[in-house]
């Protein structure tokens, strides 16, 4: 496989120094969990095998690939206001908006990264986190869908895109922008049932993108070697079936067993794992890292930094307890999403 960026180091665009997003007292989704990420990365990864960019605001023209212009008005005019609470879980200061649209900025700056040869493989640490926004709503601690701009933004540069997400909550937002594409495929692992409540094996896309949206529902308590046979068995050979051109990661991390908002298995060592996974079937190595969830600040800045160091070439130094987790491995759902995709 041959590499076409011409320096290798990591890209990571963070918008850790211009987050005004401010929440409630007490909300999980808080400005620790940038900080905690951020420094999760600067420990696991040597200065020398690192790249910062600063990130830019997205436009509103930008925006408006994944959403609808009449939801980014509303969010232009909330911020003015001073902020309001969009939902039961979501929201806003007079700050939100315009952090919204550096974290959008960051991932579009890590895509032109690496779109540009300059780059081989970009992680984006931003807040707030994306994958739940629709097309015309804010939803579950989100407001723009950061890698649905990114995505749009490759598909109308005529891109075929994988999105592979393995947050333990399930992407709708991602999963309902792109529901009508052939040519974005969103793969998703998830706990089940648990919020939002979408997600389901049979959800597989609408007419000429059927089979383009792959999820794979996980029990509660799932651990690394289910992760790792849902990869080898569905997610990897989905995204060689479709051959994309561009891949990018909406990592959360979530299902960590220490998360409090869910309850999956993970360690920082599974993430690593999957990580590896991933990359093997990125074209050309090339990957776009987009930070989602991932609620207990040690937790995130273990995981993240893991896979960091896996994204610049670097040997991952697990702290102890954080090795790969064994565990039962449901075939029933590795078979449904299979017989979904035959």
């Amino acid at each position: 496989m041959t590499f076409r960026a011409t320096d290798d180091r990591l890209v990571v665009v963070s918008t850790e120094g211009c987050d005004a997003h401010d929440v409630p007292n007490r909300h999980p989704e808080a400005p620790g969990r940038l900080i905690s990420a951020a420094a999760g990365v600067r420990a696991s990864v040597p200065s020398e095998r690192m790249r910062a960019v600063e990130p830019p605001r997205a436009s509103v023209d930008d925006l408006a690939e994944a959403h609808n212009r009449e939801y980014l008005e509303m969010l232009v005019a909330d911020a003015e206001a001073g902020g309001s609470q969009l939902d039961a879980d979501t929201y806003t200061a007079r700050g939100s908006f315009e952090t919204a649209r550096r974290a959008a900025g960051a991932v579009l700056a890590a895509v032109d990264e690496v779109d540009s040869g300059r780059a081989q493989r970009a992680f984006a640490l931003v807040r707030p986190p994306g994958h739940h926004a629709l097309a015309n709503r804010a939803m579950g601690f989100c407001l723009v869908n950061n890698v649905a701009v990114a995505a749009a933004r490759l598909r109308n540069n005529g891109e075929r895109v994988v999105i592979i997400d393995w947050d333990v909550h399930h992407g709708n937002g991602t999963q309902d922008i792109f529901y009508d594409d052939p040519n974005v495929m969103y793969i998703s692992t998830h706990q089940a049932p648990h919020y939002p409540g979408t997600g389901a094996v049979h959800e597989t896309g609408n007419g000429n993108a059927k089979g383009a949206n792959v999820n794979i529902p996980l029990r509660s308590g799932s651990a690394g070697d289910m992760m790792r046979a849902a990869f080898d068995d569905v997610v990897l050979p989905a995204v060689t079936d479709f051959a994309p051109s561009r891949v990018l990661l909406s990592a959360g991390f979530d299902a960590h067993r220490d998360d409090p908002l869910a309850d999956l298995q993970l360690t920082s060592g599974d993430y690593v794992d999957l990580t590896r996974r991933v990359l093997s079937v990125c074209p050309d190595g090339e990957l776009v890292a987009v930070l989602e969830g991932g609620y207990n600040f040690q937790a995130l800045a273990r995981s993240a930094g893991a896979v960091a160091a896996v994204l610049a070439g670097v040997d991952p130094s697990l702290d102890e307890g954080e090795d790969v987790t064994a565990g039962d491995v449901d075939t029933s759902v590795i078979d449904a999403a299979i017989k979904e995709r035959s």
